[in-house]
Order: structure tokens, then sequence, then C-alpha cells
């Protein structure tokens, strides 16, 4: 009996990356995988299945778009994907940093990958205090405080993915941008008392001594560029793996007078704005104070902002 030589179907369809989606595009719309499964009519370990990779029909697709905010294209990664929670982007990054091989990155004002333990610590009190004052019934301050933790988690997650595989990183740091948090210091709002404003400020201090230390110590899988230019008003990443490049822009901010509430975030393969981005990458690059002339910019910079 002859064979069947005909070839065997390849989905265009990359089923690992959709699941990842569908996860990030689920914990951004604050729903559980049963709240889904609910929706959907089916077990909850057929959408943990479906966030694992495995084939998804093109009607549940549909299904889950407009459950979860968005749109089928985003869901498939054709082109862009669109993140209007900070949560929701926030996983979506811890999960293409887990496989990126390098990342290049600018952060307001500094990188979280490369912040101190302690930076976690006010982190928290910022996000809390950045918060609205006043919440409706449907928006209260308890659930806002759980997503503040919520997001905290998938941060602290972040950074210890970042430790132990130490993917090579290349920071650019806008030194107007950092003249702006030695002045503010970590604080989620200006209404704070004297008191806290100066121990923020301290701990702001700290930080940027920290990054002093890392330019000074240079180590092989950190590079810092401080920027003496305007910066884009949006944080981006750019990340690479395995012969395929992403670009991240977002409007969320974890520095000084934080936002996790208000913009839209977005992640694309796309060429053309990698490209783009690449090329301003390269040139800011190519005029930033680097290493110990770095390091020692810096200290001058701690010495003029000395309260």
């Amino acid at each position: 009996m002859p064979k069947d030589h005909t070839p065997s179907f390849l989905s265009s369809i990359n089923y690992e990356e959709l699941g990842n989606r569908l996860r990030a595009y689920r914990i951004g719309a604050s729903l559980l995988a049963e709240d889904v499964a609910a929706e959907l009519g089916v077990s909850r370990a057929v959408v943990y299945r479906m966030e694992q990779g495995k084939i998804v029909k093109i009607e549940t697709i549909e299904r889950l778009a407009q459950l979860l905010g968005t749109s089928m294209a985003s869901l498939l990664g054709v082109e862009v994907e669109y993140y209007s929670t900070a949560l929701g982007f926030l996983e979506r990054m811890r999960q293409i940093e887990q496989s990126a091989e390098r990342i290049v990155a600018h952060f307001e004002p500094i990188s979280l990958l490369l912040a101190s333990d302690e930076y976690f610590d006010y982190l928290r009190l910022m996000l809390l205090e950045s918060l609205p004052q006043e919440t409706s019934a449907n928006d209260s301050s308890s659930s806002l405080a759980a997503e503040v933790d919520r997001i905290l988690t998938i941060l602290q997650e972040r950074k210890n993915s970042f430790a132990k595989q130490r993917p090579n990183i290349v920071s650019l740091i806008g030194l107007r941008e950092l003249k702006r948090f030695l002045h503010t210091g970590l604080v989620g709002n200006l209404d704070v008392s004297e008191t806290i404003r100066r121990k923020r400020i301290e701990a702001a201090r700290q930080e940027v001594r920290r990054i002093a230390e890392l330019m000074d110590d240079e180590p092989m899988y950190v590079q810092i560029g401080l920027v003496d230019d305007a910066m884009p008003a949006t944080s981006f990443q750019l990340l690479f793996a395995a012969g395929r490049s992403l670009l991240a822009v977002s409007p969320f901010r974890l520095g000084e007078l934080p936002n996790i509430r208000n913009g839209i975030a977005m992640v694309t393969a796309s060429p053309e704005p990698v490209k783009m981005y690449d090329e301003m990458i390269d040139r800011l690059w190519k005029t930033a104070h680097k290493g110990k002339a770095g390091a020692a910019h810096l200290r001058k910079l701690l010495d003029r902002t000395r309260s």
C-alpha cells in the first residue's frame, strides 16, 4: 500500500503565545479562570489548558475577545497587542521577559529591574498614595488596594526572574527625569508632610547611588546610559529572544507620582516601529554618559542636589 505523502499542516498561530496573551488579558480584566469558564460554559480546567497553549477554536477566540474587552487580532498577536490596564500589560511583560536574551529599556526614572529591594517597599506606598482619594461604590478603596498588591506580585516575579536568568539589559536613563526624581522623592502625590517628603527624597537619592555603583562596577549583563536630552513621554522596551524582536510602549509609570490607572499600552513585533525605536536608541546611546564617567556624573548630580 503506498505511503501517504500529504504534507502535514503547520498552523501559523503560535498557541503558546496565544495562551500567554489570554492569561494577560484575563488578569488585566480582573477575572479568575472560573469567571471565564462560567461565561464560556466550560470547566476551569479548559480555561487553564487554553492558557497553556492548547488549541482554541476560532469561535472560542471570538467569545474570549468580547469577554476580555479586546479584539481577535490582539489575542492572536496580529501586528499589535493593546492593554488598557497596567495589570494586564505588566503580566504580559513578565511573560515576555522570561524568555528574553536582551532587553533595551527606558523607564521613568529608572528601571525597576535594577532597583533595590527597598524600592518595592516604597513603591507600594507610592501606588496607594497615587490612587484617587474619593472612590465610587463600584471602585472601592479595598479593591484598588488589592489591585496594587496584584501589580506588586507581578513586578516581584519579574525582578526575581531577571535576577535568576540575568539577560543582558541596556538601560537608558533621562537625566532631566532623574533630577526631578531627586527633587520630588518617592511619593505618590505631592500632598505629603514635609517629614515624609524628606524621607522619600533620601530614598530616591539611595536609588541613584545604587545606579552609580552599578555603573562603576559594570557587571557583564548591565549597561547603563545617562541621556542628557529630552526622552520620550512614555516608557519603552525592545526585547530580543530566539530570532524575534518585540517592542513594548507604555504610559504606565512606576516612578515618583506613578500612574497605574489610565492609558493604553501596546506590544508589537511589527518590523517598522521596532526598527525606528532601535535607531532612536542607537542615537541616544552614542551620546550618553556611560561607565565610570557616568557614575562620576551621577555623584556630582547628587552633590548639587544635596538638601
